[in-house]
């Protein structure tokens, strides 16, 4: 496959600096040049991200947690060149630049543990493969009037989500973290503790019909929902908060978890959250291939559902609903699109900027009700299941929500690795109650301030 001149800038190897670019195209992404340059952009990060790997010799053993690295950056482009490319306003399905690419990377077909045994084309060619897509996306982007490029900011975004998921891939397999400019997340010490008291109410949760920006179809449409009142707390919990429980038996006493939990907590044999371990006489983290002094102001980092519903029982807290997480970022309900407002804005917090969580990043501006890191830092967990709102209608990516609902739980808000341009106030993440691999940590609400619906 040809070599590009627009791909010089993407190759294996490079190190690349967050800038100010992947905020600034959050509002502009009907743009055709601000959306060409965040396609340009996520690439940039996608191969940097394993660049310092040399993916044909590394072995990946079998997790239902993890991609092979090849498979994942090929059904990235693979995705793109379907959605973009491929498929015409009809409907109609045209042929694929590489040969085989619907029986090797269609994650709709092709189920995960097959994945580690195929017969894949050489690196080269798959590399290849990603530039030729790219490039013709950038020019059938060129002379796509605005109207008709959902699918090239579908495209984009979820790039944007299988980054993060790279980067996961690399926690959890314990690799380097990528040469990205990102910098250790600095420590510091914790602010006071407290709630942010809501009176509740009615407001309409999730986006609206008409809405500019670009919308998964999870986020359909805004509906009436009543809040009571409730105060939630001002941060996330924290890594020294959680010692505590683990240091106070919480893994060994049954009364602190749910059924589920206690299940899953006795099947993994789990004694304390995953990546840490006692040294010394004080806990160490493993954050990517080395470990750390445990920071106690940072947010805690790395817990399932199970573990933070047995923390808030062991504290008297309880998890937000996802209607109250929502209504709080929106600061009482209001339309706001982030917790600041409606503009984006610069977040350390936010872009892998930092290699993870600290109370040391901030949003800017903080939240117009007091509450910190809503956006950006971990994903935070709802008490929510993962459920459709009234009238749901799958977009033509139907496998991005609906195979999910009532099986998963509801996170909001955004981790360090997570795209700026991806997340706001109205965003779902969701996942199985028991994955600890994610970014992911929570914030609790007081039990006797009311409680809202879900």
């Amino acid at each position: 496959m040809r070599q590009l001149p627009l791909f010089a800038l993407l190759v294996p190897g490079v190190t690349m600096q967050t800038t100010g670019l992947a905020s600034e195209a959050i509002g502009g992404l009907y743009e055709r040049e601000a959306l060409g340059t965040a396609l340009l952009d996520a690439r940039r990060r996608t191969l940097g991200i394993y660049a310092h790997l040399d993916l044909a010799r590394l072995e990946v053993p079998y997790l239902p947690i993890v991609n092979p690295p090849l498979w994942e950056l090929a059904h990235i482009a693979w995705f793109q060149e379907f959605w973009c490319l491929r498929r015409d306003a009809n409907g109609a399905i045209g042929p694929s630049l590489l040969e085989r690419s619907d029986a090797l990377f269609d994650s709709r077909t092709v189920p995960h543990a097959s994945r580690w045994k195929l017969a894949y084309p050489v690196e080269a060619l798959l590399r290849g493969y990603m530039e030729d897509v790219l490039d013709a996306i950038l020019a059938r982007l060129a002379r796509t009037p605005e109207e008709d490029r959902y699918f090239f900011r579908l495209a984009l975004l979820h790039e944007d989500m299988h980054g993060e998921a790279l980067l996961m891939t690399l926690q959890t397999l314990g690799l380097a973290a990528p040469s990205l400019g990102a910098r250790d997340a600095p420590s510091g010490s914790a602010e006071p503790r407290g709630d942010v008291h809501f009176t509740g109410g009615a407001f309409d949760m999730g986006t609206r019909a008409g809405a500019r920006d670009f919308v998964f179809d999870n986020e359909k449409w805004a509906h009436d929902v009543r809040v009571g009142p409730f105060a939630i707390a001002r941060d996330p919990v924290r890594q020294g908060e959680f010692a505590a429980f683990v240091d106070e038996g919480g893994y060994e006493r049954r009364e602190w978890w749910s059924a589920a939990g206690w299940k899953w907590r006795e099947r993994e044999r789990r004694r304390a959250p995953r990546d840490w371990r006692h040294e010394g006489g004080a806990w160490m983290q493993r954050r990517f291939d080395r470990w750390l002094a445990l920071d106690p102001a940072a947010p805690m980092l790395h817990v399932n559902l199970h573990e933070a519903e047995a923390w808030c029982r062991w504290a008297g807290r309880r998890l937000p609903t996802e209607a109250e997480w929502e209504f709080a970022a929106r600061n009482g309900g209001k339309e706001d699109r982030y917790p600041w407002g409606d503009d984006p804005c610069e977040s350390g917090a936010l872009d892998f900027r930092h290699n993870g969580p600290s109370c040391a990043i901030s949003e800017a501006p903080p939240s117009r009700s007091g509450l910190r890191q809503m956006l950006g830092g971990v994903w935070e967990w709802t008490a929510s299941p993962f459920a459709p709102y009234p009238g749901f209608a799958a977009d033509p990516y139907r496998e991005y929500s609906e195979p999910w609902f009532h099986t998963h739980f509801a996170l909001r808000g955004g981790s360090f690795a997570t795209r700026a341009r991806l997340v706001h106030n109205r965003f779902r993440n969701f996942y199985l109650p028991e994955r600890d691999d994610a970014f992911a940590g929570f914030r609790t609400c007081a039990v006797d301030a009311g409680r809202g619906v879900s």
